[in-house]
C-alpha cells in the first residue's frame, strides 16, 4: 500500500504495485520520427514483464492503437493525451479514465505534458509532476519526470519504489510554503 497517496487513489495499490508509463503511440505513423527502437510488441512484452494482473497500470497518454492495451492484465487507468481523441475509443480498454492532470498525494501530479506549478509568494516547486509529452529527452528541472516511452527506455516506472528513493522529499508542498511564509512574515513585524 502506497500510504502517501490520497486516499481515494490507495486503492490501486491494495493488491499490487502501482506502474506508470506514457507515449505508447502503438501503432503510430509517427513511431520513427520519434525515436523509437523497438516494435510495439516488444514494448507489451516489456509492459508483462513488470505488470501483473494485481497491479494497476498509469498511462500518460498518447496510446496509439489502444487495442495492444488487451494484452495487458493490470488494472489501467489513462490520463488522456494530446493524440488521444476521445475516451469512448479507449473506455474498453481502461479502468479508469481522466482527460486532465491528476494530483494524487500532497507532493505529485500526473499529467500528459509538463505541468510548472510554482509558489506565487517564493516561487519555489510545490509539486513533483510526473509526464509524458516530450519526445526529445531535453531535462525540464529536479521536479519533472519525463515518462515517454523512447526517453524512459520503455519499461513502466514502479511509483512505490521511485517514491521511496526521496524523489519527493526536497518539494516543499503547498501546505508547508503557506505556513513558512507566514512564520516569516510574522517574525519579520516583530
Amino acid at each position: 500500500m502506497i500510504d502517501t497517496l490520497y486516499d481515494q487513489f490507495k486503492r490501486w495499490s491494495e493488491k499490487g504495485s502501482v506502474y506508470i508509463i506514457s507515449d505508447t503511440h502503438f501503432d503510430d505513423s509517427d513511431r520513427l520520427y520519434m525515436g523509437y527502437k523497438i516494435s510495439e510488441d516488444e514494448q507489451i512484452k516489456y509492459i508483462k514483464k513488470y505488470c501483473s494482473k494485481n497491479d494497476t497500470l498509469i498511462h500518460l497518454g498518447d496510446v496509439g492503437n489502444p487495442e495492444y492495451m488487451k494484452y495487458i492484465k493490470s488494472y489501467k487507468v489513462l490520463i488522456m493525451g494530446n493524440h488521444d481523441e476521445t475516451t469512448s475509443k479507449f473506455k474498453d480498454y481502461f479502468d479508469e479514465i481522466y482527460t486532465g492532470p491528476l494530483i494524487i498525494a500532497e507532493k505529485l501530479i500526473l499529467s500528459h505534458e509538463p505541468i510548472f506549478m510554482k509558489s506565487c509568494t517564493t516561487g519555489n516547486n510545490i509539486i513533483f509532476n510526473i509526464h509524458g509529452h516530450d519526445h526529445s529527452g531535453s531535462f525540464i528541472d529536479s521536479n519533472h519526470l519525463n515518462l515517454a516511452q523512447n526517453i524512459y527506455g520503455y519499461y513502466p516506472l514502479h511509483l512505490q519504489n521511485w517514491i521511496r528513493t526521496g524523489a519527493l522529499k526536497n518539494v516543499k508542498s503547498i501546505h508547508r510554503e503557506t505556513i513558512d511564509t507566514a512564520a516569516k512574515k510574522k517574525r519579520k513585524v516583530k
